[in-house]
This record gives structure tokens, sequence and C-alpha cells, in this order.
């Protein structure tokens, strides 16, 4: 199979279907539209770099199918692990021969923030982007809200120390996420590609929390009260 060839479309089809089933169980921030969004940003940027096009769209479909044991941890057990426990016997089912199963799901395991696989290969280096570019940006700050509104997060934080709260409780608001994770993925993208992306979608971050807080606080200060 040539770098710039796809899968076919009925197991592009099938994989979707198995993903989805996976990533609906998750639903919100990471439900299949995620995987969906992360496809096609694995795909760009995989055809102007001349990756392999079948590994990308099988990782990112089946990426973050082991999401749902890490929720069910509160953020304990690592999903990108968990996923490619899943994703290796799905894949020796529909046939995939030995050796791309092996280059899947290590994609699919080296695809984490924050996880200790680093991504050895030029496709996993991708994904790794792939995904990331999903968690910035107007995309990014979407989710951050629909996740902080999952766990019954608050508005607003901006006062808090981000580093005094915990991921998965009722302070991991949007802001905090931004302030922890979402505003140094820019500095983290390991492709050109990746990286120049990424720069466009954290200017807008900025602009958008900069005019978060003025609308929240304007002339008020961090405090809520009037300044004289």
């Amino acid at each position: 199979m040539s770098p710039a060839q796809a899968l076919a479309p009925e197991l592009t089809a099938t994989i979707r279907k198995i993903s989805a089933r996976y990533c609906m169980e998750e639903g919100g921030s990471h439900g299949p539209d995620h995987s969906e969004r992360v496809c096609r940003n694995a795909v760009y940027i995989g055809t102007r770099m001349e990756a392999r096009l079948d590994i990308l769209a099988a990782a990112a479909l089946l990426h973050d199918i082991g999401r749902r044991r890490e929720t069910e941890s509160r953020g304990t057990l690592c999903h990108a692990r968990a996923g490619a426990e899943l994703a290796r016997p799905i894949l020796r089912r529909l046939g995939f021969a030995a050796p791309d199963i092996d280059a899947i799901c290590h994609c699919i395991r080296a695809h984490r923030f924050r996880g200790r696989t680093r991504p050895q290969t030029l496709e996993a280096r991708i994904l790794f982007d792939a995904d990331k570019l999903d968690s910035i940006g107007a995309i990014g700050i979407g989710r951050a809200f629909l996740f902080a509104g999952q766990i019954g997060a608050c508005l607003h934080n901006p006062e808090t120390d981000p580093e005094a709260t915990a991921a998965y409780s009722t302070h991991d608001t949007a802001y905090r996420e931004f302030q922890v994770k979402m505003s140094r993925v820019r500095d983290q993208m390991l492709t050109p590609v990746g990286r120049e992306l990424a720069r466009e979608r954290h200017r807008f971050m900025e602009i958008f929390f900069d005019q978060l807080n003025r609308e929240i606080y304007g002339s008020f200060g961090h405090s809520g009260l009037p300044t004289f």
C-alpha cells in the first residue's frame, strides 16, 4: 500500500462503527465526533507529510476507545494504554497484518498528552499532533467547557490557583484547562505542519480568554467588587 493510499471505504466504515460504540459510552468532549475530527486532522497532516494514511486513519478512529476506562478510574488509568490493548484484537479480527497492528497500537499508546510512551514513528507523531489540535483553538475551548459541564465545574475561576486544584474536580474549569494544558500544547507539537496549525489556534485562545475575563470582570477586578 502506497503512503498516499487510505483505508478501503468498507473497512473505514467498519472501524468507524466500532469506534463509535466505545466513544458513545464516554460521550461529551470525547464522543465519536472527536475521533472523526482527529482522523481528518491526521489525514490532512499525513497527506502533506507523505505518511501511511491507512495506519493513521485506523489509529485516529480507535485512539480513544479506552477513554471510558480512564473516566471510571477518575484519571488513574491511562486511556491510551487501555485503548491500545483493546485495539489489538479488533485489528486482528479485521485482518490487519501483524506489523501494521503493531504500528497502529503504537500510535494509540503514544498519543496521550502526559503518556510515558513517546511517539517513535512519523504516523505516531502525526496522530499526537492531530489529537492535540482538537484540544486547542475554538474546538478546544468548546470541548473544555463541555467537559467542565460534565463534571459539574463552574463557568470560570481565574482567581483560583490552578496548581492547587485537581483534574476531574469541580475546579476543573475550561480556564484551568487552558492554564495547565491548552496553553502549552503549541510548544509540544512534533511535526512542522502541526506547529503551523497550532500557532493559529493558540492565538485565538489567548484572544478568547482575554475577552472572557474582561466580560466577566471588566473594571471590577477578580474579586468581583468595584475598584475605586
